[in-house]
């Protein structure tokens, strides 16, 4: 069987979830996400894994230990690939993300001392501008309010050096093209256009240490 996108019973699941968040609903419309949401995301990771690696499908329960919303489940599914590349559905549509979301404190030191170099930072501010072109938004994570420690408040490059993260994103609203193969087409060439942005933070910021030794 072939990913051939999401039906309209995906998205009226979790517009229906987004009403009624309670195991309640969870449990008597389970056979819904699991044939109209699920089944349609492991479709397409399979189809993706040859190219950007196996496809890995995140929980649809909240970790509500630390916080104040309570509500049980996640009005999205979410998965990532192994050679990167963050997919995401909801009631309002579709995503895809690249990049690193959050570093790690030694990710982020090498990440800052790459930006701050005049060779390797104004080529990520190239790499950015190539992937923009494409339609893609780039952006910080979890930006500084003012310069990191060590670092001047005048640098050519203080709105990449306060970012604690840098991704790529595309969205893709509710349609007619979601029920459609389209979604692997589009998935596909924002992958490979956000490329260069990854290929950046590997060869400058790499994987942490913490990850390495485990």
């Amino acid at each position: 069987m072939a990913f051939s996108g999401w039906p309209v019973e995906a998205i009226e699941f979790f517009e229906g979830l987004e009403a009624d968040n309670s195991k309640i609903y969870w449990t008597a419309n389970k056979a819904i996400y699991d044939e109209h949401v699920y089944a349609p995301m492991a479709l397409l990771l399979a189809e993706l894994a040859t190219e950007f690696g196996e496809g890995r499908v995140y929980r649809p329960y909240r970790d509500v230990r630390f916080s104040k919303d309570k509500s049980p489940y996640k009005t999205t599914i979410s998965a990532s690939l192994a050679r990167g590349g963050y997919l995401q559905l909801s009631a309002t549509g579709f995503g895809a993300g690249n990049g690193m979301w959050m570093m790690a404190p030694d990710q982020l030191d090498r990440y800052r001392k790459a930006v701050s170099d005049d060779a390797t930072g104004s080529e990520l501010e190239r790499v950015i501008a190539r992937v923009e072109r494409k339609g893609i938004t780039v952006s910080g994570h979890d930006a500084l309010k003012t310069a990191p420690k060590g670092y001047p408040k005048d640098h050519p490059r203080i709105g990449l050096l306060r970012n604690k993260g840098l991704v790529s994103w595309q969205d893709w609203p509710v349609g007619p093209e979601l029920g459609t193969v389209k979604v692997k087409r589009d998935v596909v060439a924002f992958l490979r256009s956000s490329q260069p942005l990854n290929d950046w933070l590997a060869a400058h910021v790499g994987e942490t240490a913490m990850e390495i030794g485990r």
